[in-house]
């Protein structure tokens, strides 16, 4: 029964550890940009899009060149975020991965 008790509290712990770290994703900030840096776009921990910044130069393009642009800037961003938040999992499961857990970004 000891080995079972340990298991649990092994358990406890890990579940303390994500709670940790999805407080800590909830907090991320990342920027993605494309076109030379001409559209900025702000993501927060959880994909939610924060901000959007187009320069100035960008506005004489075509629309499509700018959305083209946004799409491309908004992806950066939701890949560095998968980045950052599988790194805080990592760090949480201290690198033991859980089989069948996909982060859903």
């Amino acid at each position: 029964m000891t080995d079972f008790s340990k298991i649990l509290d092994k358990a406890k712990e890990l579940e303390a550890k994500m709670k940790e770290s999805q407080e800590k994703i909830k907090n991320i900030k990342v920027e993605g940009n494309s076109g030379s840096n001409s559209v900025k776009v702000t993501l927060d921990g959880e994909g939610e899009m924060q901000k959007i910044e187009l320069s100035d130069e960008i506005l004489t393009e075509d629309k499509s060149i700018i959305e083209d642009l946004i799409v491309a800037a908004h992806n950066n961003a939701k890949a560095q975020l998968k980045s950052k938040t599988t790194e805080e999992i990592s760090k949480a499961t201290g690198g033991f991965g859980i089989p069948g857990f996909k982060w859903p970004l």
